[in-house]
């Protein structure tokens, strides 16, 4: 479902190409997006809700793709984000399962050696959403962000790059806060720690294959593109109104390649350095910049400003539909349709007397009055 938007744009890019604005207005917002969320899955401790901001980021980074025109790219990131993203909340659902349903990361730690599978797996996954190679997300987003670059949208290019080096660190710092370091996992929850059983973990190391392995078919350096480009190439192949990619020499393609991977291993080395060698400098930087992590862990408030200027209003409007509309108009309909045969049938109910001499009078002055039309005519 919410990768629907991405299918949309893609499947209709000739109608986007035809109106080029609409491009750049994707490609902006796809950007501002991959930024937006992945400053917020810096702040987030609950580990389910830091993935969930990591897939809205990751959509972010589609969008961009389709923005700057590699239609092919923002399919390709789909496919793979779908392999690592899916392993990654199955992982935290092992993690949630061996915890009794725990999901803070403050209340984690240590759990490498009691869950070696979901620790292993989960690793895969995250090395993949880093954009490490050769795991598959390195090869979408290094095709997302090379694109940009070749382009034209180098502003694009280098909010996705930023975003990159976000990603690597507020992932890794999920994973050294859950599974490296020291245990501060509550002592309730200690004694049924254990791994997963074969119906969690089989999934699990399915995905992490194609983690590491769904990526391959997007090899760069490819004569006539890659071959999952070229599978989509009947879609989004040469036409009318798509622009093919300007071709760039090898030397240009190293150096973005080398760029997207010095990103991701920037942000690694923060993740660990903060949140494993030396976690006291990472609270002390919290306390520092209280307010930038209030801001952060508030979701920039956006919430809050949709309650206030949406959902309040709308449900002012509901009410009042409700009280004006509902109660008086089809209600007051309902019921002077009722009050009228109400009405009607207590008038009627004066001639339905149950005496025989009642009915004979009426019977009488109805054959008179017949009598007397006739007599008339």
């Amino acid at each position: 479902m919410v990768t629907a938007g991405v299918y949309m744009v893609a499947r209709c890019h000739v109608l986007f190409q035809l109106a080029p604005l609409s491009l750049e207005v994707v490609a902006v917002l796809g950007a501002a997006t991959a930024l937006f969320a992945a400053t917020i899955g810096l702040a987030q401790n609950d580990i389910k809700r830091v993935l969930a901001y990591s897939t809205v980021s990751q959509l972010g980074y589609m969008f961009m793709a389709l923005g700057v025109g590699a239609f092919s790219a923002g399919i390709f990131h789909l496919m793979t984000h779908a392999f690592f993203k899916a392993l990654l909340f199955l992982g935290a659902g092992s993690v949630i399962h061996a915890l009794s349903d725990e999901q803070d990361l403050r209340r984690m730690g240590g759990l490498a050696p009691r869950l070696p599978w979901t620790h292993a797996t989960m690793l895969i996954a995250t090395l993949a959403i880093a954009g490490l190679p050769p795991f598959a997300g390195f090869f979408s987003k290094d095709e997302i962000l090379s694109s940009a670059f070749a382009f034209g949208h180098y502003g694009v290019w280098l909010v996705g790059l930023v975003g990159a080096v976000i990603t690597a660190f507020y992932m890794f710092r999920l994973y050294v806060l859950c599974f490296r370091g020291s245990s501060r996992v509550p002592h309730q929850a200690e004694h049924p720690l254990h791994e997963s059983p074969p119906s969690m973990i089989v999934p699990l190391a399915v995905l992490a294959a194609l983690s590491i392995v769904g990526g391959w078919v997007g090899l760069p350096f490819q004569k006539g593109g890659h071959a999952f480009e070229r599978w989509l190439a009947p879609v989004f192949g040469p036409g009318p109104v798509v622009a093919p990619r300007p071709e760039r020499s090898a030397g240009i393609e190293w150096a973005l390649i080398a760029a997207s991977v010095a990103a991701g291993l920037l942000g690694i080395g923060m993740a660990f350095r903060l949140y494993l060698r030396n976690p006291a400098r990472a609270t002390a930087l919290a306390e520092r910049y209280a307010s930038l992590r209030t801001l952060l862990q508030n979701k920039y408030w956006v919430d809050e400003f949709y309650d206030a200027t949406v959902v309040r209003f709308f449900a002012w409007l509901a009410q009042w539909f409700w009280r004006f509309w509902d109660e008086v108009i089809v209600d007051g309909a309902v019921n002077a349709v009722g009050y009228t045969l109400e009405g009607a049938a207590a008038i009627l109910r004066l001639f339905q007397t149950g005496f025989v001499g009642t009915y004979a009078l009426f019977l009488v002055l109805g054959v008179a009055a017949l009598l007397l039309h006739v007599l008339r005519h």
